[in-house]
């Protein structure tokens, strides 16, 4: 008799996104109160978090309305999520976990333990990693597990952020959108940023941001200097990395040429794409009278970025190295990252 293959239950990863109106202030108080965020002990953390998410849940507010009022993105990711379980077949479940609003690490590990499977396998949906994403899930999903008694052998994918299906992907979206203009075009890799203080401490974001867009230039064809590295989203006085989408923008005006931009960093639709990318950054390319802007859509449920997942939760699963180190941090040197 066959061996029965164990039974896996993979939890995906992604930040999450108020339901309504009425979530939107709680939900930005679950953001700022993130040490991961803002690293400032309580109770000192706790009021600021407060502060900056009364102040800023009108503005939030205006911009979900431009989405029905919600955010699209837990929709979208159980998109991804049955896409996902059907690509790995039987003895496989495939489970939703957001970080700053629901399901959130507690109800979902509840799921999980309810379940009962023989091994657990953390996938996050974020391709490059940072300890204000994928460290900050993680930790929290270890603290929720602990807490309810869910003691399984559990593996983390770190990052992919070259990883060949997922870069295929994204040069194949690319393309169809070059397709689509014969005028001449610069593309912009536009990723959310972080204050450079972050990335100071040693954090492989930005690095992997770059190894994702080379290999996504590589993929597609693109000429040389036909691509650049930028970062959009900037709040507060903190110095950010940079250069920012908005001068990227500006350069491309001054050198007449229109832009196409690939969110690199975001694998769904969102506020960030919908509203950033969509709305308030292509008002800014027409002020400055642009010849053309163009937006490739978010990867969501491309056929060869389901793929890749499933072999890295098949790799993961198998896998017996510990290539993150102790502190929780992904070497920036390493593609994709498991610890067991």
């Amino acid at each position: 008799m066959a061996e029965q293959a164990p039974k896996k239950a993979i939890v995906l990863f992604n930040l999450g996104g108020p339901d309504g109106p009425e979530a939107v202030e709680p939900f930005l108080f679950n953001l700022f109160s993130d040490p991961a965020i803002i690293s400032l002990p309580n109770p000192l953390r706790w009021f600021i978090a407060k502060f900056i998410s009364k102040r800023r849940a009108p503005i939030a507010q205006n911009i979900y309305a431009e989405l029905g009022g919600k955010s699209p993105l837990l929709d979208l990711t159980r998109q991804q999520a049955d896409a996902l379980e059907a690509e790995l077949g039987r003895n496989n479940e495939v489970f939703v976990c957001m970080r700053y609003w629901h399901p959130m690490s507690l109800s979902t590990a509840q799921a999980v333990k309810n379940y009962g499977p023989d091994e657990i396998v953390l996938l996050p949906l974020y391709p490059q990693f940072s300890v204000t994403t994928t460290g900050s899930s993680i930790e929290d999903w270890h603290r929720a597990a602990k807490k309810i008694g869910l003691d399984k052998p559990t593996t983390s994918i770190c990052c992919y952020p070259t990883e060949e299906k997922f870069i295929a992907a994204q040069a194949d979206l690319l393309n169809q959108e070059l397709a689509k203009s014969a005028a001449p075009t610069r593309v912009l890799y536009s990723a959310h940023g972080l204050p450079k203080k972050i990335i100071d401490k040693g954090d492989p974001y930005q690095v992997q941001i770059e190894q994702t867009a080379k290999a996504i230039s590589a993929a597609a064809g693109l000429a040389e200097n036909q691509s650049r590295v930028c970062y959009q989203s900037r709040v507060g006085r903190l110095e950010w990395i940079g250069p920012a989408l908005e001068d990227e923008l500006k350069n491309a005006a001054e050198d007449k040429i229109g832009v196409t931009i690939l969110p690199i960093a975001f694998v769904s639709e969102h506020s960030e794409t919908l509203v950033e990318l969509d709305i308030e950054y292509r008002e800014m390319a027409e002020d400055l009278k642009l010849p053309s802007y163009n937006r490739v859509p978010a990867i969501a449920t491309h056929p060869e970025f389901i793929s890749g997942l499933a072999g890295l939760v098949n790799q993961a699963a198998a896998s017996d190295k510990n290539l993150i180190s102790a502190d929780g941090q992904c070497p920036p040197d390493q593609i994709c990252c498991a610890q067991r």
